[in-house]
């Protein structure tokens, strides 16, 4: 297996143990590519999707990879938009703050490096489809012996 896949398997498992330190009840599924109609979205979905491996010499035995996960945070919102938007933020704010410098149970050689969300949220499916669409990209380092 890549891993690239190993570290989206390894922050799927990781955020999925913790459901008290959570706001709000969800089960984190690791995907290819996601890809939900819009009556799925009535119920929140957080999915971890592989994002991106850059890979470099560490030292001539080891190679350091960079690998990139994107955790996307969908719903389709409801009548009072400002205060659900809120709470799913809030969320997204969580699970940053959750995984921030913890190294991965499941993946040990795992090092979290950084976070960022940018957009916050996506403009284009919350006018269009009242879906509140986040995506957190998270970054671990994972050194690997040759």
């Amino acid at each position: 297996m890549s891993i690239l896949l190993d570290v989206a398997d390894a922050v799927t498992a990781e955020i999925t143990a913790p459901m008290e330190t959570f706001s709000e009840d969800f089960t984190p599924v690791r995907k290819v590519l996601p890809d939900f109609g819009i009556d799925e979205l009535k119920t929140l979905h957080v999915t971890v999707v592989p994002h991106g491996d850059e890979i470099a010499n560490l030292s001539r035995t080891q190679t350091l990879h960079t690998v990139q996960v994107d955790i996307g945070v969908q719903m389709r919102l409801g009548p009072d938009i400002d205060t659900e938007i809120e709470g799913l933020l809030d969320l997204v704010e969580e699970i940053a703050a959750y995984l921030r410098g913890r190294r991965l149970a499941s993946l040990s050689a795992a090092y979290w490096q950084r976070a960022a969300y940018q957009p916050v949220y996506s403009h284009e499916h919350l006018t269009q489809d009242r879906v509140f669409t986040s995506i957190l990209t998270v970054t671990y380092l994972v050194a690997v012996d040759e």
